[in-house]
């Protein structure tokens, strides 16, 4: 998978070679991308040029998986990636980008993979981004592609009972957002796959330490979160599924797959959660992955822990939503 375009625009170079070879000290030999040093931390002045940056345009080369687009009512647009020989399950994907940068397309090959490797039918979802349209905008969004799923489930051919929710990032949260609210609303969901997601908007006031020096840093979780729920969030209240990582009562949730890098700023609130969740009584698989920071697996995607760390994920992906007996 290529990702050159699908993080930040590398708009400078972070200090001196000495500077960033302290910033690469404990990544694992096979990840330490030349550009993991280098790409900055998004602010007022980054954003926009990270939102410039562009990704493929039309439909993506489906590799044997058939790729359409669809408007959702209530919603945003979403890509439909149907396999050649479709299982009967549903995956809703929402991409990453700390709810402020990023668009759906930036997944088309991890989304065409999926489908193609479990027999999953996978839906995209476009939702809006913050600071321009805060929470609960985007989650809306992604839930609205829920319903838009469960709804058509029937003519598609799927198994309402086989829809699974996932994401990367801040398409991590999200989805752990969505699938909350949707136990809460009882709308079925299977299987939740968190891919080292942003969950806790209170990682903004902790002690900083080695974790978080890469590719998405402490200023850029700060901006983000402020985007998406207002400064001083982390003093208050917040409202239900915004920072999923805040809910107390985490029972009747559905199994998950959650991964994370050691090095990954996300590492000790997706750890946590991942703990909360099994103490819940909620089947967990958790991977953390030594030597990693956040999206090794996009910059490094050929480097071999990468490709066993999506091997995890889509082992699971098939797991949970095979069908039933």
């Amino acid at each position: 998978m290529r990702a050159r375009w699908i993080l930040l625009p590398v708009l400078g170079v972070a200090g001196t070679a000495a500077a960033r070879a302290r910033m690469l000290r404990g990544v694992a030999p096979g990840l330490r991308h030349p550009a993991a040093a280098v790409i900055p931390s998004i602010g007022p002045v980054t954003l926009r040029a990270a939102r410039a940056a562009r990704g493929p345009s039309g439909m993506p080369a489906g590799g044997g998986v058939a790729v359409r687009r669809h408007d959702v009512d209530g919603g945003q647009d979403v890509y439909v990636y149907t396999p050649a020989e479709p299982n009967g399950a549903a995956l809703l994907w929402i991409h990453g980008g700390g709810t402020i940068i990023g668009a759906p397309e930036i997944d088309h090959a991890r989304c065409i993979r999926m489908a193609r490797d479990t027999g999953t039918v996978v839906v995209s979802t476009r939702y809006r981004l913050a600071p321009e349209h805060p929470f609960p905008a985007g989650h809306d969004d992604c839930y609205a592609a829920l319903r838009w799923l469960h709804d058509g489930a029937a003519e598609r051919g799927l198994d309402p009972a086989r829809v699974g929710v996932g994401g990367a990032s801040a398409g991590g949260g999200l989805a752990a957002g969505v699938v909350q609210r949707a136990v809460d609303e009882g709308v079925p969901v299977a299987f939740q796959l968190l891919v080292y997601p942003m969950l806790d908007d209170r990682t903004t006031t902790r002690p900083a330490d080695r974790r978080g020096a890469l590719v998405w840093t402490r200023r850029s979780n700060a901006f983000a979160w402020d985007a998406y729920l207002g400064a001083g969030h982390a003093e208050r209240d917040v409202p239900a599924y915004a920072a999923p990582a805040r809910r107390t009562d985490l029972t009747g949730l559905p199994p998950a797959w959650i991964g994370v890098g050691e090095l990954d700023l996300f590492h000790d609130e997706d750890v946590d959660y991942a703990r909360r969740l099994e103490a819940a009584g909620v089947p967990v698989e958790l991977l953390v992955e030594p030597g990693m920071y956040h999206a090794a697996d996009l910059l490094a995607a050929r480097a071999a822990p990468m490709r066993a760390f999506a091997r995890s994920a889509i082992g699971a992906l098939r797991r949970n939503l095979a069908p039933r007996d």
